[in-house]
C-alpha cells in the first residue's frame, strides 16, 4: 500500500502538528470562532426576545466545538483532499459546530426557522433527521450557513454546522457516541437494536410532551 494514502495514528499526529502550526491555519480557525460567536449571538437574542413573547425560553443551551487539528487531518486524508488550508475551507463543512438543546421539538424548528430567515444568514443546507431518522434512530435537525463575520479589511463568508435536538434526542446521541468506542462486543447487533427501541421511546416522550405543554398553553388539563 502507498505509505502517502495509509492514514494511520502516527502519520496523523505527525502532520497535524506540523499543520496546525501554520499562520494560515491559526489564521482560518480564528475566523471559524468568530463565525461561531456571530450565530451565538444571534441565538441569544431570538431567545431573549422569545421568552418575552411567549414568556419561555426556546432553548435549554448551546454548545459549540471546533474540529481538533487531527480529526480536520485524519477526515482530509481519508477522502484524499489535499492538505492545505485552502482545500480544508472548500471541502470541508464541520469544522466549526453549534448544537442547540431545546426542551420542544416545536421550539427547536420555530428558533431554526428564525435564524435563516436573517438577511446575513445563507442556508446553505438543512438534513432534517427528525422527519426523517437514520437508520440507527438518530434525531436531530442539522444546517449548514454561511455567515459573514467583519474583519479589518472587509468582510469574509464562513460555514458553520448548526444542530438543533431536543434533550432526549441530545441525551440519546450522546449514549450512542460513547457505546460506540466500547470495543469487543459478544452481540453487537443486539445493541444497535436496543438503541434504536431506545430512540424511538424517546421520539414517543418528545412527542408526549409536547401534547402537554400545548395543552397547558391552551389553559387545559392534562389526564
Amino acid at each position: 500500500m502507498n505509505e502517502e494514502l495509509t492514514v494511520t495514528s502516527e502519520r496523523v499526529e505527525k502532520l497535524a502538528k506540523n499543520f496546525s502550526r501554520s499562520d494560515d491555519f491559526v489564521r482560518v480557525m480564528t475566523y471559524y470562532r468568530c463565525a461561531i460567536m456571530e450565530i451565538q449571538t444571534k441565538l441569544n437574542v431570538l431567545n431573549a426576545e422569545f421568552s418575552l413573547q411567549y414568556d419561555r425560553n426556546p432553548f435549554e443551551s448551546i454548545e459549540s466545538r471546533l474540529k481538533k487539528p487531527e480529526s480536520i487531518v485524519e477526515k482530509m486524508l481519508r477522502r484524499r483532499i489535499p492538505l492545505t488550508v485552502d482545500d480544508m475551507e472548500q471541502e470541508m463543512t464541520d469544522i466549526a459546530g453549534i448544537r442547540v438543546i431545546c426542551s420542544f421539538q416545536e421550539d427547536l424548528y420555530s428558533l431554526a426557522d428564525l435564524l435563516v430567515e436573517q438577511d446575513d444568514v445563507l442556508l446553505i443546507s438543512r438534513k432534517d433527521y427528525i422527519k426523517n431518522p437514520k437508520p440507527n434512530g438518530y434525531r436531530s435537525l442539522h444546517l449548514l450557513i454561511d455567515i459573514p463575520i467583519f474583519l479589518s479589511k472587509g468582510k469574509k463568508h464562513m460555514r458553520v454546522e448548526v444542530q438543533f435536538r431536543t434533550i432526549a434526542m441530545d441525551f440519546w446521541a450522546s449514549v450512542d457516541h460513547k457505546l460506540k468506542y466500547k470495543k469487543e462486543l459478544k452481540d453487537p447487533e443486539i445493541v444497535v437494536e436496543k438503541l434504536k427501541v431506545c430512540a424511538d421511546t424517546l421520539a414517543r416522550m418528545d412527542a408526549e410532551m409536547e401534547e402537554i405543554r400545548r395543552t397547558i398553553d391552551s389553559g387545559g388539563e392534562t389526564e
